[in-house]
């Protein structure tokens, strides 16, 4: 074990990298301003939006459409899966077409079947956070569906049901917002295929990639809080 203490490090690095970035992402002051959280304050919007709404077929038709782009990842994921067994079958032939590179980057045979077993469990964590987002917006759709009349909307029945359907559909994109994290760390978990030190790098620019896409991206700045109070309805802090 001795020989393999920079492996040991880029995988503690790439692992408290990403358990750092999730949770500050979703259980931090900072966090309450990233894209996700921003978006969350419009998942409420569209909901009461619905209630308003006597006819709700397009409501439903852009929820299906959120459906079946989870499905896809769900799907992709599996595939994912079947992928990083099969480099897990062909220890031995991966090995050989490593060592005749000009440069040897050939790990030894339990070490190479470390790294596809991590990339497998990546990939089923990804499968596992789609497929409960998938559900997750099928129990929002049955909510859209119980969704009281328009002339009942200021119920406090109403008002409950708006709250409620919101908690699921945050919960339904957070899930979806997870497994794909999973998916963007899996792309940087494949340096360690070529070397430890290229890990710490992969790992890095994931990181910086999708910090950026949360906090500094052109989308999050055509959602700035600046910009909520439309159509007369109050603006509220993000992640609300």
């Amino acid at each position: 074990m001795h020989g393999y203490w920079v492996d040991a490090a880029a995988v503690g690095f790439f692992i408290v990298e990403w358990l750092v970035y999730a949770l500050t992402l979703e259980h931090s002051a900072y966090g309450r301003n990233s894209l996700s959280a921003r978006m969350n304050r419009f998942r409420e919007v569209w909901v009461r939006r619905l209630l308003e709404r006597e006819t709700r077929m397009v409501d439903m038709q852009i929820m299906a459409s959120l459906q079946n782009g989870t499905a896809f990842f769900a799907s992709t994921s599996l595939f994912a899966i079947g992928g990083a067994l099969a480099l897990l079958h062909a220890t031995n032939d991966a090995i050989v077409i490593l060592s005749k590179l000009p440069i040897d980057l050939s790990p030894s045979p339990a070490l190479w079947e470390l790294k596809c077993v991590g990339l497998v469990l990546i990939c089923v964590y990804a499968f596992f956070k789609f497929a409960w987002a998938y559900r997750l917006f099928n129990y929002v759709a049955i909510l859209f569906g119980g969704m009281p009349p328009s002339s009942q909307r200021d119920t406090p029945t109403a008002e409950a049901h708006v709250i409620r359907t919101t908690r699921v559909f945050e919960s339904a994109g957070r899930h979806f917002n997870r497994g794909q994290r999973a998916f963007f760390f899996a792309l940087g978990y494949l340096g360690w295929f070529v070397s430890p030190w290229v890990l710490f790098v992969s790992t890095a620019a994931v990181v910086i990639v999708t910090w950026r896409r949360q906090f500094a991206s052109s989308a999050w700045a055509a959602m700035a809080p600046e910009d909520w109070a439309v159509d007369g309805e109050a603006a509220q802090k993000p992640g609300h």
